[in-house]
C-alpha cells in the first residue's frame, strides 16, 4: 500500500529590480528599475520553474516548499541567489539583479 504524502504549493510573489541602469548614481536619483519581461528560473532537486516579470518587475509563482536556487535571465548576478520557502499559503521574495555596470 503506497502513502501519498501532500505537497504544498506555496504561492510566491514579489518584485524584481535591476541596477545599476548608469555608470554613475547620483543622490535622490533612482538607479535602478523595474526588471521588466525577465525570466526567473527556479531549481531544487533537478525540476526547473521559470516565470516572466511583468513590465512593474511583479512575478507570481507556485513552487513546493523548500530551498530553491533562483537565475535571472538579465544581469550578472542576483540576490538573493538562494531562498527557502517555509510551508505556508503565501511568501514574499524580492530580488535585486545587478547590470554589472560600472
Amino acid at each position: 500500500m503506497l502513502l501519498a504524502t501532500a505537497v504544498t504549493l506555496v504561492l510566491l510573489h514579489g518584485t524584481a529590480m535591476i541596477g545599476p541602469t548608469t555608470p554613475v548614481c547620483r543622490v535622490n536619483v533612482p538607479c535602478e528599475k523595474p526588471a521588466a519581461k525577465v525570466t526567473l528560473t527556479f531549481s531544487r532537486l533537478g525540476r526547473v520553474v521559470r516565470t516572466v516579470t511583468d513590465a512593474k518587475g511583479g512575478y507570481r509563482v507556485s513552487l513546493p516548499a523548500g530551498t530553491w536556487n533562483v537565475r535571472a535571465s538579465a544581469g550578472m548576478s542576483m540576490k538573493p541567489a538562494k531562498i527557502y520557502l517555509p510551508q505556508v499559503v503565501t511568501a514574499t521574495r524580492n530580488f535585486s539583479i545587478d547590470t554589472g555596470i560600472r
